[in-house]
């Protein structure tokens, strides 16, 4: 275990660094916002342009959009919670404040305010009633400073190489699909050959882990779609976008099979059950469902390099046939084989659809 030091220490890092980029939109609008609030206000110091303009350039133009929107309206509500309070009780006493800081905190939860503005709501009262005493026209000097800042951060996120996070969500689908072809594999070899107890645990648990690469990718698209929002590149990439979340419902659906299916195999199995016809029929109709999730992947991945649909080869052609037919149940191994066909038969219906 690492010294406790180290411990408080690595929670200050994240796993992987902001994009050189990031850092250069955000340090650009800080100094732009500065700049502009200063030669149309003459602030000596306009520190609140550049704090929002800090707090809004963000990963994506829609979240910059947002995020401006959240501070603008924190500062505005807090600069009029400071005036109402001012008018009515005075500045002449240091406790007003606190109660500023109360109520707008109040506010804020009262009107369900984000994060963002529910902090800046109380911050805005408290400078108010406190620097604003001895300041003229502070209340509004700031509200114009922090909508500079939020303009002009906004501006600079757009027009210098607005982000695109398409390539995060489609390697986490096309991740996906490979471990779920991985996992309809696995059941078939079970199925082929005597397998120990303790390789059918292990694949219980890779195909309980799907659930997570599951949520990655879910969390990877939404991320890719909100880079495209009000993103003006987005017409010619949301097509890559659209593919890959239609594929990405078709994947979430086969992991409930694929975990449904190694569950009960893992709880019901019998070496003897390598000797059933119907089973032999049920684990090459996964190695062809394997074959056929892969396919997935290399279809998206072919039509997005070469920008148009591309004809598949007789190699590459989906490989599930007609559903297997059982004419006389197996008096032993029913329930597992009845169970396996009929999430065989859905994820045959999944993959005809995608």
């Amino acid at each position: 275990m690492p010294p406790s030091g180290v411990r408080v220490f690595s929670r200050l890092r994240q796993p992987s660094r902001l994009p050189l980029l990031q850092v250069v939109k955000t340090s650009l609008a800080v100094v732009l916002a500065w700049i502009v609030a200063f030669l149309l206000l003459g602030q000596g110091l306009p520190i609140f342009a550049a704090i929002a303009a800090l707090l809004v350039v963000q990963p994506s133009i829609n979240q910059s959009f947002g995020r401006g929107l959240e501070r603008s309206a924190g500062v505005v509500m807090g600069v009029a919670l400071a005036y109402v309070v001012g008018a009515v009780l005075g500045h002449d006493h240091t406790w007003i404040v606190l109660l500023a800081v109360v109520l707008a905190l109040l506010l804020a939860w009262a009107f369900k305010l984000t994060p963002t503005s529910t902090t800046q709501v109380p911050i805005s009262a408290m400078l108010v009633l406190s620097v604003g005493i001895v300041t003229p026209h502070y209340a509004f000097d700031r509200i114009i400073e922090t909508v500079i800042g939020a303009v002009v951060a906004l501006a600079v996120n757009v027009l210098l190489a607005p982000p695109v996070l398409l390539g995060p969500a489609h390697l986490a689908v096309g991740r996906l699909a490979r471990d779920v072809g991985t996992a309809l594999d696995s059941l078939a070899s079970a199925l082929e050959a005597p397998t120990p107890v303790a390789e059918l645990d292990a694949a219980l648990f890779r195909a309980r882990e799907l659930r997570e690469l599951r949520a990655k990718a879910a969390t990877a698209v939404k991320t890719g779609e909100e880079s495209l929002t009000l993103n003006p590149r987005a017409k010619r990439q949301r097509r890559i976008l659209e593919a890959d979340r239609e594929l990405l419902r078709t994947l979430s659906n086969l992991v409930h099979r694929v975990v449904a299916m190694t569950r009960t195999l893992r709880d019901n199995y019998e070496e003897r059950l390598i000797d059933d016809p119907v089973v032999a029929g049920i684990a090459d109709e996964l190695r062809r469902a394997a074959h056929d999730v892969r396919l997935l992947v290399h279809e998206r991945e072919e039509e997005a390099a070469a920008g148009e649909a591309v004809p598949l080869t007789t190699d590459e052609l989906p490989a599930l046939t007609a559903p297997l037919l059982v004419v006389r149940p197996d008096p032993e191994h029913w329930i597992l084989i009845g169970s396996m066909l009929e999430d065989l038969r859905r994820v045959r219906e999944e993959l005809q659809e995608s």
